[in-house]
């Protein structure tokens, strides 16, 4: 019988973005990679979107980061890489979608 309350929950973060025009993905992916510097992140990807869904796709750009507990999380957005990261990307960007879990 396995013990549960044992088991390590990892919080997982993941962000889509579009972007307002093609020729800045690639800019918002290098201010999207400044984040992973902040010391309370256990992992962090950040990466193009590589769909190609012939029903359409409208995320450019993927990040994935996960998280020890809700502090790690915490202290990840109120990090002055975040507020860097957010001057840089949230002009060139159009769409915006986060998830927790």
């Amino acid at each position: 019988m396995s013990d549960h309350t044992s088991m390590k929950k990892v919080i997982r973060h993941v962000v889509f973005f579009s972007s307002k025009v093609e020729s800045d993905i690639d800019r918002i992916v290098e201010g999207l990679s400044m984040l992973k510097c902040i010391p309370s992140v256990s992992h962090f990807e950040v990466s193009r979107n590589r769909n190609e869904d012939r029903f359409g796709n409208d995320v450019d750009v993927v990040v994935y980061a996960e998280f020890e507990n809700d502090a790690a999380l915490a202290a990840y957005r109120a990090h002055p890489i975040y507020q860097d990261c957010i001057d840089i990307v949230r002009p060139l960007r159009e769409m915006r979608v986060a998830a927790d879990f």
